[in-house]
């Protein structure tokens, strides 16, 4: 681990020599790791399967981003997230799903999509009907009610403007961001967003990070610029090179509208960096939302909440800047989970080929200390790694890590065949005592289907009490992941609704107690890569029977539920306690 006294000598006087370094050289940040060498198999049975169903869901429009067989343009090459979310509060998961283009030749359907969950498997699409039809360049979307009217609403990040969508209601949704006085001047490309209520009155508010100053017109495409090579190869340029950006705060006023407090805040503050995805949580148990920030090719940042309306970046400080070397990798996607089970809030995050991913864990009081290499997760460098969670697949108690992968360079896999476009997803296993294991086999077909993928959500689609996975991949169909968990443990689904607190209970965190262990999850606004996953939160129980729930709320309000049985979904309303029981079918 990085010593404290070290970071803070960095966050004092090197704020700038990220960024300037970045500008000078071109390409994304990879640091030519070797991976470690993989042990024996434990062998122990992995009791989760996943089969891809989305041709059988009805999910079969390719979600399009830049041409097919190319990347001129780094915008082409970064792709969008996606969502599961409860659009019309009928108790199953539809699916959001953005979307790109093409700039020389627009494909005609080419547009986010949403689908209606039929409940048998299906999904139906409900698009036009919901008046989300869209074209342009989608980047991340954040889900939340944000106007305490009890549906959810959906922000979207994009190139050149972000879109605030009203959920009516009554199926459809009304572009309402002009009015929400969220549009901004001129093109700016918005990337991580989350709902937060950092100031605890009940109302969320609205983080952007922003990736970089792009205009197709003053970027030099592939080929154009000799410095945007890789391995040899003439690749898009960026993000080294390229001008950073700033991330942006909005309060919500509670009439609608939206004040851009970045500058008051303490966010404007912060140098500029290649922010990409954003996610908010309450990492020092001190009862505010702290937002943390991946960023390409820069230090992370993490803005540590004060409780007064201001925040501190501190990501240097808290050791979730860079890795235990202290260098910045090329940030990608961000998972918050409790890996260890030890009732604090951990983080999972990914980069570029040829390094690992970061695995920090939380030591209290916002340090974080970086265990990627002692885990066992640095025999995996091979690919660029995406949309990522810390979720426990199996039931068996223990959260696991997966993550899905793929190039942004398609033409460098011409040169290079060890450098495929098209790459598997990644599994590692929970063995307990902080040690991982990846399945290269064992889970199931779909782990190991090469696509270009970005951005992942989690969450049980079919009600039958396991975590599915939703994928978008880069100008193909998406993937979805259908768990079927056999022999695996038990668990128990719990959703929460505000009433002091935002009714979406986004900020809330509930620690399971079961089995002498004590799994924390935060309620998030955001997930992965630029994604949304189910706000029921998901807590394998393995062979325990009962769980107990501790849950502070945002507001500040702490809450008990003891005695909880496995393997039912229970909703619980600030203030009052359980106010539904379900039973889920297999």
């Amino acid at each position: 681990m990085i010593r404290r006294e070290f970071l803070a000598m960095l966050a004092a006087g090197t704020a700038g020599v990220a960024v300037s370094w970045a500008q000078e050289s071109g390409g994304m940040a990879s640091r030519g790791i070797r991976p470690q060498p993989r042990g024996k198999p434990s062998g122990l049975p992995f009791h989760a399967r996943f089969t891809d169903v989305a041709a059988h869901a009805g999910l079969l429009a390719p979600v399009i981003y830049g041409p097919p067989d190319r990347m001129d343009y780094i915008l082409e090459s970064m792709g969008c997230g996606v969502a599961f979310l409860d659009y019309d509060n009928d108790g199953w998961l539809d699916i959001f799903l953005l979307s790109g283009t093409r700039r020389e030749e627009p494909v005609e359907r080419a547009s986010n999509r949403l689908y209606k969950n039929n409940r048998d498997g299906t999904f139906t699409d409900a698009t036009v009907k919901a008046g989300l039809v869209r074209q342009g360049w989608a980047c991340g979307v954040t889900v939340g009610d944000y106007n305490h009217d009890g549906f959810d609403d959906l922000f979207i990040t994009a190139w050149p403007q972000n879109i605030l969508y009203r959920n009516n209601g009554d199926g459809t949704f009304t572009d309402v961001t002009e009015a929400a006085g969220l549009l901004h001047p001129g093109k700016r490309w918005g990337s991580g967003c989350t709902w937060v209520d950092y100031d605890r009155d009940g109302r969320l508010d609205l983080f952007v990070s922003n990736y970089l100053v792009f205009d197709f017109d003053k970027i030099p495409p592939t080929g154009k610029d000799p410095n945007c090579n890789f391995k040899g190869v003439p690749v898009n340029c960026g993000p080294r090179g390229l001008l950073p950006e700033r991330p942006m705060l909005y309060h919500n006023n509670g009439d609608g509208t939206f004040t851009d407090v970045t500058a008051r805040s303490g966010v404007g503050s912060a140098a500029p960096g290649f922010g990409l995805t954003a996610m908010a949580a309450d990492l020092d148990g001190d009862g505010w939302q702290d937002i943390y920030v991946a960023c390409d090719s820069t230090p992370s940042l993490l803005f540590h909440n004060r409780g007064d309306g201001t925040f501190a970046e501190q990501g240097l400080l808290s050791g979730l800047a860079v890795n235990e070397d202290g260098n910045e990798q090329a940030g990608m996607g961000i998972a918050i989970g409790d890996f260890d089970t030890d009732g604090r809030l951990d983080v999972l995050k990914t980069h570029f080929a040829e390094d690992t991913v970061a695995l920090y864990r939380n030591s209290g009081r916002l340090v974080f200390e970086d265990v990627t290499l002692r885990s066992g997760l640095g025999v995996e460098t091979r690919y660029v790694s995406w949309g990522d969670g810390i979720a426990d697949l199996d039931n068996d108690g223990l959260p696991d890590l997966f993550w899905v992968t793929g190039s942004v360079f398609p033409e460098v896999e011409r040169k290079h065949p060890e450098f495929p476009h098209k790459t598997p997803r990644v599994l590692f296993r929970n063995l307990g005592g902080g040690r991982f294991e990846e399945l290269l086999d064992g889970a199931g077909p779909a782990i190991a289907e090469a696509h270009s993928s970005r951005g992942a959500a989690f969450g049980d689609f079919d009600n039958d009490g396991d975590l599915d996975i939703l994928i978008m991949n880069i100008n193909e169909p998406p993937s979805l992941l259908r768990n079927d968990v056999r022999g695996g443990g038990h668990w128990l689904k719990v959703k929460l609704i505000g009433t002091r607190s935002n009714s979406s209970a986004i900020g809330a965190v509930v620690t399971a107690v079961y089995g002498g262990r004590r799994q924390a999850q935060a309620v998030l606004g955001s997930s992965g890569y630029l994604s949304c996953g189910d706000r029921r939160l998901h807590f394998g129980l393995g062979p325990a029977q009962r769980a107990d729930l501790e849950i502070v709320w945002p507001s500040g309000v702490r809450e008990s539920v003891e005695g909880l049985r496995a393997d039912q979904f229970v909703t619980v309303k600030e203030g009052v306690g359980v106010v539904a029981r379900e039973r889920f079918g297999s």
